[in-house]
């Protein structure tokens, strides 16, 4: 039989890995509870409808990378490529306008058929952050600190920079997309056969395309700052001015663009030249349009995704988890005392290895093999005389001392 392997671009999350996957989710969780962000969670599943309304059917992501299927009902699903859909549906079907602002955060397994590369996978994580219900810049501000936070706790906000865009107001896009129309038409030769299509229909698409013949033309393209209404304008000033205050420091990338139409002002993103080509690390935006475009009434919203895969690998090994006591238990009327000891040293939140069988000497190797730093022994003699004998597993020293000190003893 032939070895068995995962799947291409999936990967098993080993014990010794998942230590440091679990520590970004729980920075990520503290930093967001402290800006008042409460944690939920989605199906990994949702109807198709609900990705191809709020990523566009032709996007690459709906077209080309989204796993979607027919369950046995004959509905059509999809595996979720992203969180923000999602967590805006959850809005629209649960009757959540009346808590606005709602400030959500979560975390979970995302899927997309790329090609698997540094920090990206078919399967992989994202932490998500999203503001609904909010239209002033406050809270793009608040969005991106609460970003940054995340960042810094983790120890690498210094190798991150924070890129900064507007996209401008529905106003502002009218003219630019009549710049975009006009500068694409020169070079319509020159475009792809999927920005083509795009030119007719939205050609601010074409701002997000992957073609390296496209990247080419879009890098001469005409920019929004030209085309911005004072109010867009003054919106972008104020979230600038806001981060300064906040001490968030960023750069302005005039390039940076989110090819959707229902993406307005703000788009950012943390970027670093420490994974390769995979330079992005969190990435996010200000999407006005999104809840009516699913079918809620109009509602502004923001929010940001990161992969926890690529803060994994940008953050600093985590300190050991704290180490455990093992309890040796010596001839078979001390097991049950053992098992007694374990449950209340356990309550008290004493981590324990307690192995299911063996003699003294191979629980010994098995304690020094997991990096228990203390060894609890009872025999016939500690079960007749009330006493347990604690050995220090670093330094050998041994003591006896009565069983009702143990957890003084150990705690200390």
């Amino acid at each position: 039989m032939a070895q068995l392997q995962p799947v291409r671009g999936t990967h098993d999350i080993l014990p010794d890995d998942y230590a440091r996957f679990r520590h970004v989710v729980d920075v990520a969780r503290q930093a967001a509870l402290l800006f008042g962000y409460r944690e939920m969670a989605t199906p990994i599943f949702e109807f198709t409808e609900v990705f191809a309304r709020s990523m566009g059917e032709t996007s690459d992501v709906v077209s080309k990378e989204m796993y979607s299927f027919t369950d046995k009902g004959g509905e059509g699903l999809t595996l979720r490529p992203e969180y923000t859909a999602g967590i805006c549906r959850a809005f629209i079907s649960n009757g959540l306008q009346q808590h606005v602002p709602f400030k959500a955060f979560a975390w979970g397994p995302m899927f997309r058929f790329e090609r698997p590369q540094k920090g990206r996978q078919r399967q992989f994580h994202q932490i998500d952050v999203e503001v609904i219900g909010a239209a002033e810049p406050q809270a793009d501000v608040e969005v991106i600190s609460v970003a940054a936070e995340i960042l810094r706790r983790l120890g690498i906000l210094d190798k991150c920079v924070l890129e900064l865009n507007t996209l401008g107001d529905p106003e502002s896009r009218v003219g630019y997309r009549e710049a975009l129309v006009r500068y694409f038409s020169g070079h319509a030769d020159a475009l792809s056969e999927d920005s083509r299509k795009r030119l007719e229909k939205n050609p601010l698409r074409i701002l997000d395309s992957k073609d390296e013949g496209d990247r080419r033309l879009v890098a001469n393209a005409p920019l929004i700052q030209d085309y911005l209404t004072p109010a867009a304008s003054d919106f972008f000033k104020a979230l600038q001015d806001g981060l300064g205050a906040a001490g968030v420091p960023f750069k302005v990338s005039p390039r940076l663009v989110r090819g959707l139409d229902y993406y307005t002002h703000t788009a950012f993103e943390f970027t670093t030249d420490m994974l390769g080509a995979q330079g992005t690390v969190l990435a996010g935006g200000r999407y006005d349009g999104l809840i009516e475009q699913l079918g809620g009434k109009p509602t502004p919203g923001i929010g940001w995704a990161g992969g926890i895969e690529r803060l994994v690998l940008l953050s600093d090994p985590q300190p050991v988890p704290p180490r455990s006591v093992a309890i040796i238990p010596i001839g078979a009327a001390a097991e049950a005392e053992a098992a007694k000891l374990a449950a209340e040293l356990r309550r008290a939140d004493v981590a324990v290895e307690l192995a299911y069988g063996g003699n003294a000497g191979k629980r010994f190797k098995r304690a020094d093999k997991l990096g228990c730093f203390a060894a609890v022994v009872i025999g016939d003699d500690e079960l007749a005389g009330g006493v347990v004998k604690l050995k220090n597993l670093t330094s050998g020293e041994e003591t006896t001392l009565p069983r009702g000190d143990l957890l003084a003893k150990l705690k200390a």
